[in-house]
């Protein structure tokens, strides 16, 4: 589920920490971010989660509906094609989802209901859950497409899903696009017979990944004096106290794998580095950090230091 950007943005964040830190403590730092990235596991259960209950609380409704005293026909026999989608009947039987779902304490949704009811009314209003009602038939491909639909157009982009999110743990909000476009990919590949784990991502794509995000944190901090150098080095003509902390950290963070990554290509580093500075640091920062790297980049090179491993890694 994580990919290499947003191991990076996992990575920024525990150094942000640490700088802003009276006692630096880097395997506290550590910690943080493994717990932060752990936290992301945590929303993607959340998500999917959430259609299970918007799926319950279809069939309660339903259940209610055809008790009442004065039942309309419409009541007496309704239309359960949406309680009856394969797709989210398959939700709401994964063991495994229900197991991971007790083992994290996660019932966001029984407690804090009136999100489920929001999103379940916003649904039925809609004009495709109109036309997918109305089909005579659907076989688990539709039924996939529809949810799909479902979660794409209204709970993806739901503003009042975000706000609480965001209030509930500030850090699901950075991750909140990598697990909804996870969510998508994991849907996509249910089949009828699919294994309960199908719907279930790992965390980390593999132990170099994993591995990747340790060495990221530990290197860029243990070097930290000989990054600083560099950055006074080669922004002679800036007031160092005025160089914003993040785009400090995010050149650090660069050198780190201009230096200590050697299977990561230089124009890869700073692409990436680049457009983090574009999504969290200030306007005018990725001018300033493109020419610092674009300036130290020419001094390895001519200093022989940027030893990446394959063919077409430096230029």
């Amino acid at each position: 589920m994580l990919n290499r950007r947003h191991i990076r943005i996992k990575v920024m964040q525990a150094l942000y920490a640490l700088s802003q830190s009276e006692n630096q403590d880097l395997i506290k730092e550590e910690k943080f971010m493994n717990a932060s990235t752990a936290q992301m596991y945590d929303l993607y259960l959340v998500m999917v989660d959430l259609l299970v209950e918007i799926h319950a609380h279809a069939k309660d409704f339903l259940e209610k509906s055809q008790q009442k005293m004065l039942a309309t026909e419409s009541d007496k026999n309704p239309n359960l094609k949406f309680v009856n989608n394969k797709v989210l009947v398959s939700l709401a039987e994964n063991e495994l989802l229900q197991k991971e779902l007790k083992k994290a304490k996660l019932n966001n949704w029984r407690l804090d209901s009136e999100y489920v009811v929001l999103i379940y009314e916003s649904l039925i209003e809609s004009e495709f859950f109109e036309e997918y009602m109305l089909k005579p038939e659907t076989d688990f491909k539709e039924d996939k497409n529809f949810v799909i639909q479902f979660f794409t157009e209204l709970v993806a982009p739901n503003d009042k899903l975000y706000e609480y999110l965001e209030d509930y743990r500030i850090t699901w909000i950075d991750d909140l696009p990598v697990v909804n476009t996870t969510i998508i990919k994991r849907l996509s590949k249910l089949k009828p017979n699919s294994p309960e784990s199908t719907i279930l991502p790992k965390l980390y794509k593999d132990e170099e990944d994993r591995q990747y995000a340790k060495d990221l944190l530990l290197r860029t901090s243990r070097n930290d004096a000989e990054f600083e150098a560099e950055i006074l080095g080669n922004t002679p003509n800036w007031d160092q106290d005025r160089i914003a902390t993040l785009d400090k950290i995010l050149i650090k963070m660069a050198l780190c794998e201009f230096l200590k990554f050697a299977s990561i290509p230089v124009k890869v580093t700073i692409n990436e580095y680049l457009e983090l500075s574009k999504e969290y640091s200030t306007p005018k920062s990725s001018i300033f950090i493109n020419g610092v790297l674009d300036r130290l980049v020419k001094k390895y090179k001519l200093e022989g230091r940027l030893n990446k491993a394959g063919r077409g890694l430096i230029e």
